[in-house]
């Protein structure tokens, strides 16, 4: 089987050196497997996408010296893809609306267990303690108010039966506890989370999961900082009868007080590199001599 991963920026800002060090890593394992190498642009969030975004990763990546097929696939010309499968778990029936507001589920987390949710301090959502009355949901449709599509832990567990327990994934590097090799799943560290919204077709669990599989990606090479998605994502993968991949999850690159670099932190670009004189061959020194 051909050795497939890829390396899936957002266009929401310029990439920076931690991205490099990930589509580096990506590109040079493919290179040395003699597999293949995709880009794909995550672009679902077109509230935040900008055009000279998309321009800057195909010039900071060419710049790197990284090649890819193409064409590059971008998730905003496949709302309906994702739908489906969004319409597949809802026939499932592992789906519900949930129409609390951004306010009461905060509330509701602060009373929950510290995991890796979508919450402050990576606090989760755990769900309602009962569904919502069929009549009541209808009528809060009928009025237009906005609503999210979680997925119910507790209805995976009872569609899914015993394999809720046998539920892992292969781990070829090493998760934020040294976790390697066959790892079992816990999407309890995500919650009840969100995979859709009333105006929003998907979310980037369901538009990842969707697309590696698609594009044949069966390693997917990427940072700690996703490792508890990958919990969530193998039981998306086993609910909707995906091919899942192998995962090798990397170190992130910090700043000098020790916090991973990111794009809101305005952490140091390529673009910024390149200006200051520095080569291709300078960043990859730098990034893969920090430890």
């Amino acid at each position: 089987m051909s050795f497939v991963t890829r390396f899936a920026p957002s266009p929401t800002g310029y990439l920076h050196l931690g991205h490099a060090f990930s589509a580096l890593t990506a590109f040079d394992a493919a290179a040395e497997a003699g597999g293949r190498f995709l880009l794909r642009l995550e672009d679902i969030d077109q509230t935040r996408v900008r055009p000279e975004f998309e321009q800057a990763i195909y010039d900071d990546l060419s710049w790197l010296g990284l090649e890819w097929e193409t064409p590059v696939r971008r998730q905003s010309e496949h709302f309906g893809e994702y739908a489906a499968m969004l319409d597949r778990l809802i026939g499932r029936g592992v789906m519900y609306r949930c129409f609390k507001t951004r306010r009461e589920v905060l509330e509701e987390m602060s009373r929950a267990p510290h995991t890796a949710g979508e919450g402050p301090d990576g606090k989760v959502y755990l769900g309602p303690d009962a569904p919502m009355d069929a009549d009541e949901e209808a009528a809060r449709v009928a009025r237009g108010e906005a609503f999210a599509w979680r997925i119910s832990l507790a209805r995976c567990r009872e569609v899914l039966g015993p394999d809720w327990d046998s539920l892992s994934f292969i781990e070829e590097g090493e998760g934020p506890e040294g976790e390697t090799g066959e790892v079992a799943a816990r999407p309890e560290l995500l919650g009840d989370a969100v995979l859709a919204r009333k105006d929003a077709a998907t979310s980037y669990h369901l538009a990842c999961v969707h697309d590696d599989a698609l594009q044949g990606v069966n390693h997917v090479i990427r940072g700690r900082d996703l490792f508890a998605s990958t919990h969530l994502h193998t039981l998306l993968q086993t609910l909707l009868g995906l091919d899942a991949p192998r995962y090798r999850h990397h170190r992130l690159i910090e700043d000098a007080s020790g916090a991973r670099l990111a794009k809101r932190h305005g952490a140091p670009s390529i673009r910024e590199a390149k200006a200051a004189g520095k080569s291709p061959q300078d960043v990859r020194e730098i990034i893969f001599s920090t430890s």
